[in-house]
Order: structure tokens, then sequence, then C-alpha cells
């Protein structure tokens, strides 16, 4: 990277959200969020598949009125539809739906029935990648309740990242947390979860690529079963 790019505001903003993840590595998730308010203030959103409203609650207790962006794919779940909707009617959040450019009737005139079946990884960045990268040009920083237990991919989030692809600072207040401690928030807070979660589901995404997990699978397992797939691209 040349010493232009190095002064250009991305350049600026990489270099406060590298320190910030060293700075904030064991902080409290408060504080985190806390500290990318204070930064960021409107240019700071929370993301939201609605799978729970954990890190929207989080953040709407240190910056009531956050903007929660929500992708709506076209292919969620209706309870995926109706715990947005929820969050919205309960929550001192803002809920910013996004779409993709095309509905599912029109990708299907372009691309065929069920892309998701033929081409998932096509699918997602249709219909999950581009719109949340036009959905977060508004913004400077992204929360998301990405956690380091998941999955090996997400094993190395750090709590405050650089999002490359967008220029964005990247905030993972939870990334330390474990499901035991999203449970525990949840009960003691009463925080909105979608009910898919009780019926089967450790994760939740669009219908077509979304399954129940077996006992003692990983809690990814139920996403893109048997395609060699675990992440959307969101993330990468």
């Amino acid at each position: 990277m040349t010493a232009y790019d190095e002064d250009r505001p991305a350049g600026r903003l990489r270099r406060l959200a590298e320190r910030a993840g060293r700075e904030l590595e064991d902080a409290p998730a408060l504080e985190i969020l806390r500290w990318a308010a204070d930064t960021f203030g409107e240019r700071l959103c929370v993301t939201s598949s609605m799978e729970d409203a954990v890190v929207a609650h989080l953040a709407a207790r240190v910056f009531p009125g956050v903007d929660v962006v929500f992708l709506d794919t076209g292919y969620h779940f209706p309870e995926t539809l109706g715990t947005r909707d929820a969050v919205e009617a309960v929550m001192d959040v803002r809920v910013v739906t996004i779409t993709p450019r095309h509905s599912v009737a029109e990708q299907d005139a372009a691309h065929g029935p069920k892309l998701h079946d033929r081409d998932p990884d096509r699918c997602c960045a249709l219909r999950k990648v581009e719109p949340l990268t036009r959905g977060l040009a508004g913004y400077d920083a992204w929360a998301t309740g990405l956690r380091r237990d998941e999955s090996p991919t997400r094993a190395g989030t750090p709590v405050v990242g650089w999002d490359a692809r967008r220029e964005k600072v990247k905030v993972a207040p939870i990334a330390r947390w474990t499901q035991d401690d999203v449970d525990a928030y949840v009960a003691e807070h009463g925080v909105l979860t979608n009910p898919l979660l009780m019926d089967g589901y450790a994760s939740v995404g669009c219908a077509p690529c979304t399954r129940k997990v077996r006992e003692g699978e990983d809690v990814r397992a139920g996403r893109w079963a048997g395609r060699g797939k675990t992440e959307c691209g969101l993330h990468e």
C-alpha cells in the first residue's frame, strides 16, 4: 500500500480499526459498542439476520435509535420476517430493510429457477453480498453478531477489524461470547429470538438453504448442507 493510500480516509479508518481491535480485545461487549457509537455516531449501524436481536439490543443500550440493517433476500422464513417486525415494534432501533436489485421472479427469469440449488455462491452474491454492500454505503462502521465459537472460519474474528471489501470498520462486540453467554443474555433481558431456534434450527438463513441440525452437528451444519459451503460471502 502506498503512502498516498495510507492517507486516504479509508487508510485512516483501517488504522483506527486495527488499533481499536488490539485495545478492545478484552473489553465487554457494551464497552466495544460504546466506543463504536462515540466514534462513529450515526455513521454506525448494526446488521442483523434476525436469528436473534442480541447485538441490536446491546447497541440500543448505548445508542438508542441505532439503525439495524436487515437483508430481505426474498427467501426468508416467515418466522424471520416476523422477528424483524417484532424487533422494530418493541426495541429502540430503526430497522432498515435492504432488498436485492431484482425480485426472485426476475432472478429466475434471468438465471433460471432455483439458482440457490445450482449455484448457491452466485445466488448469495446477488441476494446478500451486493445488497449489503449497497446498504452499507452511508456508514463508516457496522456491527455484527459474529462469534468465534460458531465455526472454524470465524475463529479469528476480531472484536474490531477492517472490512477491506467495503472499506468499513467492522465491529463484532460478542466475538468472544459462547452460545451459553448468548443464552444467558437473552434470558436476563428478554431479548427477541427467532422461533425457529426452538424448533431444531441452530442457525437461520434463507429457507431453501437451511435445515435443522442433528445432535452433535456443528451449529452451521444446517446451512447449505452437503455442499461444502458454510458462509454466504458477507464476511469474507
